[in-house]
C-alpha cells in the first residue's frame, strides 16, 4: 500500500509540474511568433531594399520583411484599393502625395533617398548615343516610362531641361520594364535612374547626362495608416533612416537624404 502511495504521490507532483509549464512554453511561443512587414516600394528600390530587409530582419528577428515592387503609381493605386500595405517608399513625392490627400498614410512622408537619371543604351553603345538630343533621331527605337511613373515625368523634365521635344517611345510600367527593353534589344535606348543601369551589369551601360539638365528624384517613405503591424513599420523606417540604412542605400548608388 505505501508503495502505491508514494507512486500516486509522485505522479500527483509531476502532472503539478507539467501544468505549471504548460502557460510558460504558450508565452514563449507567444513571443517567439514572427511578425511580417509589408513593405510596397518603388521598383528602382529593388536590389537595395532587398538587402535592406535582410540587415533589418538580423537585428529584429522574429520580424521578417516581404516586399512588393512596382511603379510607384501602381503601388499607390494597390494601397488605395486596400491592399496591406505597412510602408510605402515612393521614388517621387507627387504619388506619396496622393496618399497624404487620400487620409492613406499613418505620418508625414520623410525623405530617405535621392537619384538621379541617366541614359540606358546597350553594352558597347552601338547607336553612338551621347545625349537627350540623339534619342530624337530617326530610326531609333527609345523606351520610357509612363508619365504617371517617377522615371517617365522625371524624364520629360529633363527632355524640357534640355531643350528637346520628348520622342515618341513605349509607355512602360516601372523603370525595370525600360532597362529589361534595352538589355533584349527591343529598344535601342531610355531614360532610367543611375542605380538601375548599375544594378544592370554588363547587359547594359550609362551615358550621364549634364547637371544642368539632370533630374534629382527624391524617394519618401511612410507608415501606411492602419498598418496591420505598425510598431515593427515605423522601426523598418527608422532603420532605412540610420546611418546603417543609408550606408546600404549607398552601397547600391543611392544619394544620401
Amino acid at each position: 500500500m505505501r508503495t502505491r502511495s508514494c507512486q500516486t504521490a509522485m505522479l500527483a507532483l509531476l502532472l503539478i509540474g507539467i501544468a505549471a509549464r504548460v502557460p510558460a512554453q504558450q508565452a514563449g511561443n507567444t513571443k517567439s511568433a514572427t511578425e511580417t512587414v509589408a513593405v510596397f516600394a518603388a521598383a528602382s528600390l529593388t536590389q537595395a531594399f532587398q538587402a535592406i530587409a535582410t540587415a533589418f530582419e538580423h537585428g529584429h528577428q522574429p520580424t521578417k520583411v516581404e516586399l512588393n515592387f512596382a511603379g510607384s503609381s501602381t503601388l499607390v493605386q494597390q494601397i488605395q484599393q486596400g491592399a496591406p500595405a505597412d510602408v510605402f517608399a515612393s521614388a517621387d513625392e507627387a504619388n506619396m502625395q496622393k496618399l497624404v490627400e487620400s487620409g492613406s498614410l499613418a505620418a508625414a512622408p520623410q525623405l530617405f533617398a535621392h537619384n538621379q537619371l541617366q541614359i540606358v543604351v546597350a553594352a558597347g553603345n552601338p547607336k553612338h548615343i551621347t545625349g537627350l538630343a540623339d534619342l530624337t533621331k530617326p530610326g531609333l527605337t527609345i523606351a520610357l516610362c509612363a508619365p504617371a511613373v517617377p522615371c517617365g515625368h522625371y524624364a520629360v523634365e529633363a527632355f524640357g531641361k534640355a531643350g528637346v521635344t520628348a520622342p515618341a517611345a513605349s509607355q512602360e510600367l516601372d523603370v525595370k520594364a525600360v532597362v529589361n527593353k534595352v538589355s533584349l534589344g527591343e529598344a535601342d535606348a531610355g531614360v532610367v535612374y543611375v542605380t538601375d543601369v548599375r544594378a544592370a551589369g554588363h547587359k547594359v551601360e550609362g551615358v550621364d547626362l549634364p547637371a544642368s539638365v539632370n533630374v534629382i528624384a527624391r524617394y519618401p517613405i511612410a507608415v501606411v495608416k492602419n498598418a496591420r503591424n505598425a510598431a515593427a513599420a515605423a522601426a523598418l523606417v527608422n532603420f532605412i533612416l540610420s546611418p546603417e540604412g543609408q550606408k546600404v542605400l549607398a552601397s547600391f548608388g543611392f544619394l544620401p537624404r
